[in-house]
């Protein structure tokens, strides 16, 4: 099957050298970091977590959310999910690529990786957070890749498989709720100290990945002819409703807790983030950037005139991602991070080698879920083709 991803248009070509030419570009400024160190970062001893983490995150979720498409598919048999399912398998596994890229060199020295497999530490969080998504890769190549060859030989999926498709759909969710326990466990942070995090940070997960999932559907109709379906579309973007309107609930009722309680230290990073404080207001524009396409995308999506338009669901959903990346991933930690357990702030804003090592990261997960879906619709299109020629020779 990989054969199907070294022929290609002049177009998919030149897409795959623009996207190499950023990984490039992201791997010199890695090499930079790794000679001088985490200090060419915008990272301090106050802030030691960054735009790596948030980038971390966010995409945590997005490859959480593949399991949205899968357990309709395989575990209610709901067909119509059928073309769309191997992207999502396939998307989760570049996201989590991009995740443990991330952590990689957020930690500085490529050698300090193996620490966590050689002084293995059940009783901290992190160690079980690798452990949940080096599963959750595995799983996920066994199992897209192996039903992707047996449509590719004509054949339905080994019986085998299904119990490690049922794992997957279990493990998806634990992923992300791993994550949420490494912030919400710190009690020196009150932003993060909250026992809604996980719900939040699932809901987030399930409007932000469907969305692009949709957003990638919509492309690949255009630049690919392959047609994903109308009512998958729908179904996938009711899906995107309902969560994103969870979401947007989670954080008012965490904005009323705040507020209406009157507690200071919970106050001030909401109000550190929307309107500044002590004279620092690094991250206001981005986060009222941020609500207001929340709210674009939310009016977009309730109305069903709107979601079932096209060109209005492809705005709506690329709102709903970029509101999420922003309030879930740059707004988190500097949110979280803000005031200092001595009350005292900290600005943070990331350097331009740490926004080169981020693009670049983001580029290789491109480039590498640009190589599966690329065989993935070759092996689709041979399917229809074979079937249409096995009608053919039916007729006759």
């Amino acid at each position: 099957m990989i054969e199907k991803a070294l022929t290609g248009s002049k177009k998919y070509w030149l897409w795959l050298a623009f996207l190499g030419t950023l990984i490039f570009i992201g791997f010199l400024c890695y090499l930079l970091q790794w000679k001088i160190g985490l200090g060419i970062t915008g990272m301090s001893r106050d802030v030691s977590w960054g735009f790596y983490i948030a980038n971390f995150t966010f995409l945590v979720g997005v490859a959480a959310s593949a399991v949205m498409v899968v357990l309709p598919y395989y575990w209610h048999n709901y067909k119509e999910f059928g073309k769309i399912t191997v992207l999502g398998e396939f998307l989760a596994i570049s996201a989590v690529l991009m995740c443990m890229l991330f952590i990689f060199v957020d930690l500085g020295q490529p050698n300090r990786v193996l620490n966590v497999l050689r002084y293995p530490t059940p009783n901290s969080v992190f160690f079980f957070d690798a452990c949940v998504l080096s599963g959750y890769l595995i799983l996920n190549l066994l199992c897209g890749w192996t039903v992707l060859h047996a449509e590719y030989k004509g054949t339905k999926y080994p019986s085998w498989l299904k119990p490690f498709i049922y794992l997957a759909i279990i493990w998806a969710p634990s992923i992300h709720i791993v994550t949420a326990f490494i912030y919400q466990g710190l009690p020196g942070r009150h932003f993060w100290l909250t026992a809604i995090m996980a719900p939040r940070f699932l809901a987030s997960a399930f409007s932000a990945g469907p969305a692009l999932i949709i957003i990638l559907a919509l492309l690949l109709k255009r630049v690919a002819n392959f047609d994903a379906g109308q009512k998958a579309i729908q179904t996938l973007a009711k899906i995107v409703t309902y969560a994103f309107v969870l979401n947007l609930l989670f954080f008012f009722f965490e904005v009323f807790t705040a507020f209406y309680s009157g507690i200071q230290s919970h106050q001030a990073p909401i109000k550190y983030l929307f309107a500044g404080l002590h004279g620092h207001a690094e991250w206001v524009p981005f986060m009222w950037a941020s609500y207001i396409l929340a709210f674009i995308a939310l009016i977009l999506l309730v109305i069903p005139a709107t979601r079932k338009n096209e060109t209005t669901l492809a705005v709506a959903c690329l709102s709903v991602f970029i509101a999420a990346w922003i309030d879930k991933g740059i707004g988190l930690i500097t949110g979280g991070y803000t005031p200092t357990p001595f009350e005292t702030i900290t600005p943070y804003r990331p350097t331009l080698p740490e926004i080169g090592i981020a693009i670049g990261i983001w580029a290789l997960g491109f480039f590498v879920l640009t190589i599966l879906y690329k065989i993935a619709l070759g092996v689709k299109e041979a399917k229809e083709l074979r079937v249409k020629y096995q009608g053919v020779l039916i007729k006759k």
